[in-house]
């Protein structure tokens, strides 16, 4: 498949990742702080927000749970920070998914998800929620959310600050 043929409508690369799903370990704490402060989307109070969360993962929390995609070319290329949604049966929340500038385009993001998905029927998940900005430099996580079947179950207008809503995805998942 050539490059043009791989490259969907929307412009996003359709062949298959080349990412390994894998736990987070504590060796990785420094390549995940690495992505986050490479990334220009994020301000210090979310990126300490983000690390914080990072932090709790590593040291074997059952409320955030951490998933690291490595490329061969570029150990921890992305992660995704999960955990139950509180006061839920079986709802589980997605808090962070990070891809590398260098692993963006490349479907780090799409198999972190996947394979999120895949923990949550081992682990009897029935349904996740999402919550992101309407911003822009959140457009593609917003594309990613809908391209992977997670349709807006709610928008919160000026709920971050005045101008910037918040979006909050909901999909159940097949049994």
């Amino acid at each position: 498949m050539s490059a043009e043929e791989a490259l969907g409508p929307t412009g996003l690369d359709r062949r298959p990742s080349a990412a390994t799903v894998r736990p987070a370990r504590a060796e990785d704490r420094a390549g995940l702080l690495a992505i986050l402060q490479s990334d220009a989307t994020f301000k210090d109070d979310e990126r300490a927000v983000a690390l914080e969360l990072i932090d709790l993962g590593l040291e074997s929390s059952v409320d955030y749970l951490l998933l690291v995609a490595d490329l061969p070319e570029l150990p921890v290329a992305g992660y995704l920070c999960f955990g139950p949604t509180p006061m839920t049966a079986s709802t589980w929340d997605l808090y962070w998914i990070v891809v590398h500038g260098d692993a963006r385009g490349r479907g780090v993001a799409g198999a972190l998800v996947t394979a999120m998905e895949a923990e949550l029927g081992r682990r009897g998940g029935k349904a996740v929620r999402v919550e992101t900005s309407e911003t822009e430099g959140y457009g593609a996580a917003r594309k990613l959310y809908q391209r992977l079947g997670y349709p807006v179950a709610a928008v919160l207008t000026d709920f971050y600050r005045d101008g910037d809503a918040l979006i909050t995805y909901y999909k159940r998942l097949s049994s």
